[in-house]
């Protein structure tokens, strides 16, 4: 196709007579009429746009007809092709597009060349690689294919689909419905289409991983987890129960890994995220599913509500587009405007609480633009300006030339000081930055007034602890890489004078690898290397593979080395990171490593808490007392001893609760005897009184072999409630223990479940357990 202006629509430039001369001539070589072959398309179809105004021009496009034929095309089918293009039909697509970029589209509707001009192309792999391996010419298509997935590059993908399923990929394609919706009908219909989403997901995926993007809750990271969950659900049409996905990443890294090796280092590491994250998606699944067949089964229009969908969301982890898919399916659309609109409330109550405690400063609040020039890397205190002061609501932020104090950024906390001009000083609670401007939040009501200069000097015992939790978080990253994998890549981390917190993608640590990373970050800080820094241009710390940056993080022209080892500022040390905070000189400074917790944070995302220093130690002393403490409790020979004591007050223990048990059995033997005594009607029901829920399932069982009826039992020690029911096999078809359990839990601010025969339940509500087996009485039948 080329641009053929339509002016009286006013579309704009000419005529693009050259594409169709060089494409006549390419035609006429093969002996095909150029007049049929070039198609002219408009602005709509040949104009390319990148927005209302901004750089565009005049396209031409390679679309190809595969509509199966006989190897000889006489004119008739030539001109039926043409009239394919552009016209919506799966078999006349686009292969090629080149825009030639030579305007630019102004506000006011028009268009000047661009000084600069160049040609944008655009090709799809895998729709070019289903035509060379369909077709042997420009006349021969008889064995076309019509679809890219009926390739190699998908084919090795669906081999391994079909031996973990069973199922076979047989190239269907479903057609559009009246709304435009391509709904597959039959059942090979709907297997091939599950074929083809996960094998394209499978990709997409891999990929995006590979690259340092993970499955999250917002932004790209959701867009990966919609993406997994969408693909997790068309497992479901091939019969997968348990996780599968995972497992396909072998064969795409065998045959994709020659020419994307990342796919190959970092295929254990993907394998990981993804199976992590399709068994939580596999633990409401089905729930979330089961739900929707019954909210359908009882809708009686063709909507979803709003706050149905919103409930898949948030309960079973349904994407909304997942739920739009499912809704089309079954000829239903989906309320999207009210399911905006919760999940807008629900952004608005999160926001209202993650901002309780933060100093909350818009740029509109700065009225100068001057940047403050940090100079607290070597020093702790010096003289500056006041250039202005903000005051708000309910604090009074001081904005300085220059100033020791560190902004809260990157991870680490601001700094706290004073602001000091003669014999006043005022107190910083906290120091941020909106842009350039750093602001120094002062306590009380007063401030120093502009065009003072006064003496900023920062709280240096909390700096230097501050120092010692950041310095060690590199520490933690490179033992993380040394302990678990290169792939344990940061996805975030706090530090403050207290403590260090530091999130990374990776399975849950063990015990033995825990103790691994503590002994490594301690041996480095016994060590005593030397920490540097130095600035270099991002382009040379990008090319050093041994400089560690964060994945997606927009970096400036030059940035900020920090180096632990080797010679200083050489940028050969055993760590190196792209970093702007503050440092120790020296990894002894750091004292000592502790980590206090370990756990996740979200699927396939860990967080490491940990302290340093003085923290640590206080740490340690606190639980070498606490050991004292206990063995002087049990009666042990000292620390050393207790262990082997506690083991011995277990056995006993033990001992005790078997006698116990086998005293409660007996006591509760008895208790059975006399409740048969008190049955009614085939059933007995009665509050067994104080006990546990252990007591009664004694009780239970004792009447097990010796009454063939219905048994409702409960017991209320500790203030909760505990209940359970059972019905021999003769009285099942008329009531069931599971059934009484859903009717009578609820009564008691709980609930339960369980199988005809036994049922097992709970609550809150002491108080209503006389109404609650009451209840249960008028379940039995006459």
């Amino acid at each position: 196709t080329i641009y053929q202006p339509d002016k009286l629509k006013g579309d704009p430039a000419d005529r693009d007579q050259e594409s169709w001369d060089l494409w006549a001539e390419k035609f006429r070589a093969v002996g095909l009429d150029p007049e049929i072959h070039i198609v002219n398309g408009n602005k709509k179809d040949n104009f390319w746009m990148m927005a209302d105004t901004g750089p565009c021009g005049p396209c031409t496009e390679i679309h190809i007809d595969l509509t199966p034929g006989p190897v000889e095309l006489d004119e008739a089918r030539q001109r039926a092709g043409a009239l394919l293009v552009n016209g919506s039909d799966a078999s006349c697509i686009e292969i090629w597009n080149n825009v030639f970029i030579q305007y630019n589209a102004n506000p006011d509707g028009t268009f000047v060349p661009l000084p600069a001009q160049h040609v944008d192309t655009g090709m799809g792999f895998e729709r070019l690689t289903s035509i060379i391996q369909g077709t042997k010419n420009f006349t021969d298509f008889e064995n076309a294919k019509i679809s890219n997935y009926d390739t190699d590059v998908f084919k090795p993908i669906f081999d391994e689909l079909t031996k973990l399923s069973g199922k076979h990929y047989q190239s269907t394609l479903p057609k559009a419905n009246a709304q435009g919706h391509v709904i597959p009908v039959t059942e090979q219909e709907k297997i091939d289409v599950a074929f083809r989403v996960i094998a394209d997901h499978l990709r997409t995926l891999s990929f995006s991983i590979a690259d340092g993007i993970q499955p999250g809750n917002s932004d790209r990271n959701y867009t990966l987890r919609r993406i997994l969950r969408r693909a997790v659900k068309y497992g479901r049409t091939l019969e997968f129960k348990e996780p599968f996905f995972y497992k396909l990443v072998d064969v795409l890294a065998l045959h994709m890994g020659d020419v994307f090796p990342e796919l190959r280092a970092r295929k254990d590491q993907i394998k990981s995220v993804l199976k992590l994250e399709e068994e939580a998606f596999n633990r409401t699944l089905d729930r979330g599913v089961a739900l929707f067949e019954e909210e359908v089964g009882s809708l009686s229009g063709k909507q979803l509500s709003g706050p149905f969908a919103f409930q898949l969301y948030d309960t079973f982890g349904f994407p909304l587009d997942l739920t739009e898919l499912m809704a089309r399916e079954r000829g239903l659309t989906v309320d999207t405007e009210g399911f905006d609109k919760l999940m807008e409330e629900q952004k608005q109550r999160a926001r209202e609480a993650g901002q309780k405690n933060k100093q909350v400063v818009s740029v509109s609040e700065i009225e100068t633009k001057d940047a403050t020039e940090f100079v607290g890397y070597d020093a702790l205190e010096t003289d500056a300006k006041v250039l202005e002061v903000v005051s708000m609501k309910d604090k009074t932020a001081v904005v300085l030339d220059s100033s020791v104090c560190y902004a809260e950024m990157g991870g680490q906390i601001g700094d706290s000081g004073q602001i000091i001009v003669g014999a006043n000083a005022f107190p910083i609670a906290t120091t941020t930055k909106v842009g350039n401007t750093w602001l120094h939040f002062i306590e009380g009501e007063e401030a120093p007034t502009v065009g003072t200069e006064v003496r900023v000097v920062v709280d240096a015992a909390r700096r230097h602890a501050i120092e010692r939790h950041h310095t060690v978080t590199h520490i933690l990253h490179w033992a993380l890489h040394e302990v678990v994998s290169q792939d344990a890549t940061q996805k975030g981390s706090n530090v403050t004078p207290d403590k260090l917190t530091f999130d990374f993608n990776s399975a849950a640590l063990s015990p033995t690898q825990l103790a691994d990373i503590e002994r490594l970050v301690n041996e480095r800080i016994i060590a005593n290397d030397i920490v540097s820094w130095t600035e270099v241009p991002y382009t040379e710390a990008k090319a050093n593979s041994g400089i560690m940056q964060l994945f997606g993080e927009k970096y400036p022209e030059n940035v900020r080395v920090v180096q632990i080892g080797g010679k200083a500022n050489a940028l050969d040390g055993w760590s190196m990171e792209l970093c702007g905070g503050t440092h120790t000189r020296r990894t002894g400074e750091i004292g000592l490593f502790r980590v206090v917790a370990e756990g996740a944070v979200a699927a396939g995302v860990r967080r490491v808490e940990a302290i340093a220093g003085l923290e640590a130690y206080n740490v340690a002393r606190a639980e070498a007392d606490l050991l004292k403490a206990l063995a002087g409790k049990v009666s042990a020979q000292g620390t050393a001893d207790l262990e082997k004591k506690i083991d011995s007050l277990l056995d006993q223990q033990k001992s005790l609760e078997k006698a116990l048990k086998a005293a409660q059995h007996r006591e509760a033997s008895g208790r059975a005897k006399d409740l048969i005594t008190t049955a009614e009607n085939n059933a007995i029901i009665a509050n067994l009184g104080d006990v546990d829920g252990d007591y009664v399932m004694a009780v239970s069982d004792a009447l097990k072999g010796n009454f063939d009826g219905i048994v409702v039992l409960a017991g209320t020690a500790g203030g909760s409630v505990a209940i359970i029911a059972t019905v021999a096999k003769e009285h099942q078809s008329k009531v069931q223990a599971g059934k009484i359990i859903q009717t009578i839990a609820p009564i008691v601010g709980g609930k339960g479940g369980g199988k005809p025969d036994f049922a097992r339940g709970g609550g809150k509500d002491v108080s209503k357990v006389s109404a609650a087996l009451e209840a249960a009485r008028g379940l039995i039948p006459a």
